[in-house]
């Protein structure tokens, strides 16, 4: 099914050779950046600006993939923000935009335009950013895990129950990733890998978009590791996680989420000793305190980064929760002076 013999699209060559000659940064987290803006339930349906054109009786605060519908300007402002700090790829806002995640807010009619709308909102950020400063960047589009396992069951009483099959996810990862695509996405980023399944499913779902596109994109897979143990959540260690995914030839494997850098640290090592492609890391600003919110400041954070980077472990840094603009800044001036990893095997991106 992965057809590795379709052309590669210029951003693909792009991306590349830029990897080649440094670490790249990717931007930070998102949802940190929506929760200073203190937006109520008027203000995601869009009520005084941009309506939604689709009608839902369900609460719709806190599906912050809504706001690239409904507040597509602060959504573009946030992209650009990271943009400007250093980042050479932004994420689309679109975690959470499949049928299967925005069930929970019944606006899965919504998903094909919160995915391309989202790609275009990105662009219009780099685009602005560049015509600034004159660098490239490029658009992830971001693939969340969604909010079921097909591999593990979520009742303790029934282990055998699954809530989702591979068929369902692949589908909905198609509709999702068809959209990104369609809004010129540059690439595709599989992220908070906490069921390899899952990741498999979407995986699928890439190739069967590329071949309807006509050109592949790269594909970014970035796992986490949830405690530890090590492992993710369905029982994988980095180097197991790897040689699941190996097949895709991504553009780079890594690890996201769940851990700040010094736990992430040991983690990514292993992870980094065995892939043949190149590293993603982007870590969260620490551990959560007891509210929920990331006090670790954007030096400390960096300072950490630094060592992945020192140590030769990474080609792609950023971070995810709790992490700024600031923090996005501090760590691509922490990584500057050193050499993106090398990897073993170029022949397989």
């Amino acid at each position: 099914m992965h057809n590795f013999s379709l052309p590669k699209s210029k951003a693909f060559e792009a991306l590349t050779r830029t990897a080649q000659e440094r670490i790249l940064i990717l931007d930070g987290a998102m949802g940190t950046q929506i929760q200073t803006l203190g937006l109520d339930e008027e203000a995601f349906r869009g009520h005084g600006g941009h309506t939604c054109a689709y009608h839902s009786d369900h609460p719709q605060k806190g599906n912050n993939d809504l706001l690239i519908l409904t507040q597509p300007e602060a959504v573009e402002q946030i992209h650009y923000d990271f943009a400007m700090a250093g980042a050479d790829i932004v994420e689309t806002n679109t975690f959470s935009s499949t049928t299967i995640a925005q069930a929970d807010y019944a606006l899965e009619d919504a998903v094909h335009d919160l995915n391309a709308e989202g790609a275009r909102v990105a662009r219009r950020a780099m685009d602005r950013a560049t015509a600034e400063d004159g660098k490239p960047r490029w658009v992830a589009g971001a693939v969340g895990p969604t909010n079921r396992t097909a591999s593990i069951s979520p009742d303790v009483n029934d282990p055998g129950y699954r809530a989702v099959t591979f068929d369902e996810l692949r589908i909905a990862y198609g509709q999702q990733i068809r959209g990104l695509i369609a809004g010129g996405s540059d690439l595709i980023l599989i992220e908070t890998i906490f069921d390899t399944l899952n990741a498999k499913a979407a995986i699928f779902a890439c190739f069967e978009a590329f071949a309807e596109h006509g050109e592949r994109l790269p594909i970014m897979i970035s796992g986490t590791i949830t405690d530890a143990s090590g492992r993710t959540l369905s029982g994988q260690t980095p180097t197991a996680f790897w040689h699941s995914v190996r097949h895709a030839r991504p553009f780079t494997v890594g690890l996201n989420c769940a851990l700040g850098a010094d736990a992430m640290r040991p983690h990514l090592t292993e992870l980094a000793g065995v892939a043949e492609s190149l590293v993603c890391a982007y870590p969260n600003a620490g551990l959560p305190n007891a509210f929920g919110q990331y006090d670790e400041e954007p030096e400390d954070t960096a300072a950490k980064v630094e060592i992945f980077a020192k140590e030769g472990l990474v080609n792609v840094v950023g971070g995810c929760c709790g992490t700024t603009p600031e923090h996005i800044r501090a760590i691509a001036e922490h990584v500057a002076p050193y050499a993106p990893r090398q990897i073993r095997e170029t022949a397989n991106v």
